[in-house]
């Protein structure tokens, strides 16, 4: 993980759009969903969502794959969690034991 590919994900998800499609597919899984049906959970219109999943797609933070004449998209996992690891690489001047405490989330996001 570098800085610039940080940044890109991290202005990819300040939009509250992209924040809620990408966690619908952090739930759904490896099986991800097809483009109409995070439109249709979400309430999104297909021309709005196409924008957002475009975004989404070029910060790498969703793949998608054609299944006939639908897009099926997955949360790229693996890239979140290197995500973390960047951002807490040197957590407690790189003696993470020190700070165990600070890895434990404070509440639930409803």
């Amino acid at each position: 993980m570098n800085t610039l590919l940080a940044t890109t994900i991290f202005e990819s998800l300040a939009s509250g759009v992209r924040l809620d499609v990408y966690r619908l597919l952090v739930k759904t899984g490896p099986q991800g969903m097809v483009a109409g049906d995070i439109g249709s959970a979400l309430g999104v219109p297909p021309t709005n969502l196409s924008f957002h999943l475009k975004a989404l797609t070029h910060a790498q933070l969703v793949s998608v794959v054609q299944e006939g004449r639908y897009q099926r998209y997955r949360a790229n996992m693996a890239l979140m969690q290197d995500l973390i690891g960047y951002l807490t690489a040197e957590c407690c001047a790189g003696h993470p034991e020190q700070c165990a405490e600070l890895c434990h989330p404070i509440s639930a996001h409803p």
